[in-house]
């Protein structure tokens, strides 16, 4: 026997129902009515319903309250969300199967998903659904992790070139985008740091040398790791290789700024006869007006082109960087007004004070502000003053705004204003080192020592920042970042739903705001989540240690 509905009237409080039953005669099967069931409640007739369902075991559901037990499981939905990503991106494929590719895989969901050191990934596994999508052999700690990233820079070659397939398959990459920062340490002791040119503005920290190589729209298809006192010009040799050998490229263009692309590097780009995209230093835009090759009038808002010795000059004025300079100086002025009065004062509060001495603090504040060509100090009688040589000042500014874009790409190959705008494309590189230093990723602080751990951990930050531009710009046009997004979807957890010494993780149906960032994706949620078949735990002596201390 069994129940139809009548689907019509199903919500209603006295719907139409009846009991039915399937019978044989004759060899055929028939079906008859046995009871109209519209003069009971929906309660009864659900009542009636599942004891229909478990005839066979009616014992088992009489008392189901009892056996059934139900409460809040793990967080899953930003799991899930960035796990179907790495998929879609390719990059679980490139990892592996093998435990230690799934360790990574896991190292980067977990670095997109909140930021720290190997022991806050670990705590986040037990946690989050990690296992239930991963499928994990055994458990891990930290230890395990840390030995996971000298495995990731070991295998860090093939993986590039495996996912630089994924992404373009035999298809051509005409232009190629290289940057490079610098990343502080807090100890002494990483393998690679040392003291060089710090972009941070932490002087006395050793600091580690990062590249980065991205497509022409700005993904990352390779990083490197040098040591911190590299200049930019040496990390620019292995660039060209990893292009030419690894990615099997022809005929592509290098992007990079003035202090990246010198003589040296052009002579090795045009030895596998690869183009460039580079800007030229003002003494070099100076000596050009001064032989006569550039005239100042045609840096303009509008983008001018002059060829010299088979190099196209693209040339420009950008007014809003004009009027921050020309601002620039007149603070300068200010800040040294403000000096000047500071040391007057104490020159006249204390009469033995030496006038020479206030005098060469002015100056190392004139050398400091690099105003020394139109701005000038002396003393008379104890009274310092100031004076501006205004034709130097306007010479000085005759540059402000201005710049130059050169190339070896011809005419035929490519036109002044895509020149031009390519070479602006360079913003992609800062964004991508700005999420991953300090906005998302948060790369730094680098809780590692040794040269392998250290390349691996800079490798699984540029993983995550490729998951992250994906979900960027799936939930651009709803207006949320990924850490807005990732918070959200964090709140979807599974209900641990416990029958007897069953247990199942249900998924619920998620709210509306998190089903519009997975629709958003083109991504689907399961319904039930496999129990978890290892232990994640931190090392025994560090949770002994803590409780030591308790």
């Amino acid at each position: 026997m069994y129940i139809q509905w009548n689907k019509s009237d199903k919500n209603k409080k006295y719907p139409k129902a009846i009991l039915r039953e399937s019978y044989r005669e004759n060899g055929k099967i028939k079906k008859r009515t046995i009871a109209n069931l519209g003069n009971c409640s929906i309660e009864e007739i659900k009542a009636l319903e599942l004891a229909l369902k478990n005839k066979a075991n009616l014992s088992d559901i009489r008392n189901l309250k009892e056996v059934v037990t139900t409460r809040q499981g793990m967080s899953m939905g930003a799991t899930w969300v960035i796990y179907q990503q790495a998929r879609k991106l390719g990059i679980e494929e490139v990892l592996g199967t093998s435990e230690s590719g799934k360790l990574a895989l896991w190292q980067v969901i977990a670095r997109v998903i909140d930021q720290g050191s190997r022991l806050s990934v670990v705590r986040m596994a037990r946690d989050e659904a990690s296992d239930e999508f991963l499928h994990f052999s055994k458990g891990f700690s930290e230890d395990d992790l840390y030995t996971n990233l000298a495995w990731l820079t070991k295998n860090q070659r093939e993986i590039e070139k495996k996912l630089f397939k994924h992404r373009h398959g035999e298809g051509v990459v005409n232009f190629f985008l290289y940057d490079v920062t610098s990343s502080y340490l807090e100890g002494q002791e990483n393998e690679l740091g040392n003291y060089g040119y710090n972009r941070d503005g932490k002087k006395g920290k050793r600091q580690i040398v990062i590249g980065l190589l991205c497509d022409e729209r700005g993904i990352p298809v390779a990083t490197e790791v040098f040591t911190g006192n590299t200049g930019d010009t040496k990390t620019f040799a292995s660039q060209i290789k990893k292009v030419a050998e690894d990615f099997g490229c022809k005929e592509v263009t290098f992007i990079g700024d003035k202090g990246m692309i010198k003589s040296q590097q052009i002579k090795d780009l045009e030895e596998k006869n690869f183009r460039y995209i580079t800007t030229i230093t003002k003494p070099q835009i100076e000596k050009f007006i001064k032989d006569n090759i550039f005239q100042l009038s045609l840096f303009d808002k509008e983008i001018c082109e002059v060829t010299h010795e088979d190099c196209r000059y693209i040339l420009r004025k950008n007014p809003a960087r004009e009027a921050d300079m020309k601002s620039t100086r007149d603070e300068k002025e200010i800040s040294l007004n403000e000096l000047i009065k500071k040391q007057a004062q104490y020159l006249k509060d204390h009469p033995k004070a030496k006038e020479e001495v206030a005098l060469r603090k002015v100056n190392e504040r004139i050398g400091v502000l690099k105003a020394n060509g139109w701005l000038t100090a002396s003393i008379e009688e104890r009274e310092l003053k100031i004076e501006i040589d205004e034709d130097a000042k306007e010479e000085a500014g005759k540059l402000d705004g201005c710049y130059c874009v050169k190339t070896n790409l011809t005419q035929e190959e490519s036109e002044a204003k895509v020149i031009h705008d390519r070479y602006k494309d360079l913003i992609w590189v800062e964004n991508a080192f700005r999420s991953s230093k300090t906005v998302q990723l948060e790369l730094r602080p680098v809780y590692t020592v040794c040269d392998e751990t250290t390349r691996g951990h800079v490798f699984v930050v540029m993983l995550a920042y490729i998951i992250l531009q994906s979900l960027k710009e799936a939930w651009n046009d709803i207006g949320l970042t990924p850490e807005e997004g990732i918070k959200r979807l964090r709140t979807l957890c599974t209900v641990e739903v416990k029958i007897e010494n069953q247990v199942i993780h249900q998924i619920p149906e998620a709210n509306d705001p998190v089903e519009e960032l997975i629709r958003k994706l083109d991504i689907s949620l399961p319904k039930v989540l496999p129990r978890r078949r290892i232990r994640v735990d931190t090392r025994k002596k560090l949770k002994s240690e803590r409780l030591a201390l308790l």
